[in-house]
């Protein structure tokens, strides 16, 4: 099937633009929508994303099918989660005129996806690839955390900014929260810079690839399983108010006495007036055990 699927891809595919005035759609700018239109760029994301002819992609936001169709020629099967009921119709006819029998596509929220029985019914982990828009960019990445056990690689194209912010060390303004929680628990690789040329609207930023895969064991030593979203939740108060001290930042943000932050940060060895942003993953951890 892999074979065949991948002629799909030499089809001469309309304009995003074409597409949508015919159908007397407009691309949303509240769902962020930039619809790509090169396919050799969509071809090279495809193929970077390591997919093999038994591998089922799950696709979020496969708008117009551009990523689809590459996505198709190298997956056993392709589940396309698209929200926008305008674009998924769209994104049918494309389908039906191209013949990609392999793409299954829902008309539906990627936040409410079951990873879970998806990964049961395919009988292995799924692979994730996507165009994500900015603005669910973070809920999808902490969604995809949840649900670890359930998919082995992601390839996600976001805005370059959050891309940078997914691989920034400790120490400099782009580490955050996101930075800690998805290194933590995967591995981030660096993938393709898409300029704005390449979509139809023109954003005003570039894009950037970020390749993700769950880690064997995260870079945190906890405790046990529970202790994952207490590690999130000292994560999340440590960076709620990024320019003040550790100390404060975690008295503040989990409700806790001073003198007993202060003490459980010396016990972990860190610095109570160091910053969140100089902490690593690892050191979190300690810190988050120790706050138990």
């Amino acid at each position: 099937m892999a074979g065949a699927a991948r002629a799909l891809y030499t089809w001469p595919m309309q304009h995003p633009g074409a597409i949508l005035k015919a159908r007397g759609l407009q691309a949303s700018r509240r769902r962020g929508q930039n619809f790509l239109n090169q396919p050799a760029t969509a071809q090279a994301i495809a193929e970077s994303a390591g997919i093999g002819p038994e591998d089922v992609v799950v696709e979020i936001g496969p708008g117009l099918g551009a990523l689809t169709l590459p996505l198709a020629g190298l997956a056993a099967r392709v589940i396309a989660l698209e929200v926008d009921r305008g674009v998924y119709e769209a994104l049918l006819a494309v389908l039906a005129e191209t013949g990609a029998a392999n793409v299954e596509p829902r008309l539906m929220d990627a936040l409410d996806f079951d990873w879970a029985a998806e990964a049961a019914r395919a009988g292995r982990r799924l692979k994730v690839a996507a165009n994500l828009p900015y603005s669910i960019s973070s809920p999808i990445f902490f969604k995809l955390l949840e649900a670890l056990a359930h998919w082995s690689t992601a390839t996600l194209m976001v805005q370059r900014e959050v891309a940078e912010r997914l691989l920034a060390p400790p120490g400099g303004r782009d580490y955050g929260r996101l930075s800690v929680l998805m290194q933590c628990w995967c591995e981030v690789r660096p993938g393709l810079v898409v300029g704005p040329d390449q979509f139809f609207p023109r954003p005003q930023v570039e894009s950037r690839v970020a390749h993700l895969a769950p880690r064997e064991r995260p870079l945190a030593e906890l405790d046990g399983p529970g202790q994952a979203a207490w590690y999130s939740q000292v994560v999340k108060a440590a960076f709620s108010q990024r320019r003040k001290t550790l100390l404060n930042s975690l008295a503040g943000g989990l409700g806790r006495a001073r003198p007993e932050v202060e003490a459980a940060l010396v016990r972990a060895g860190i610095d109570p007036s160091r910053r969140a942003e100089t902490l690593s993953p690892a050191e979190f951890g300690r810190v988050a055990v120790e706050l138990t």
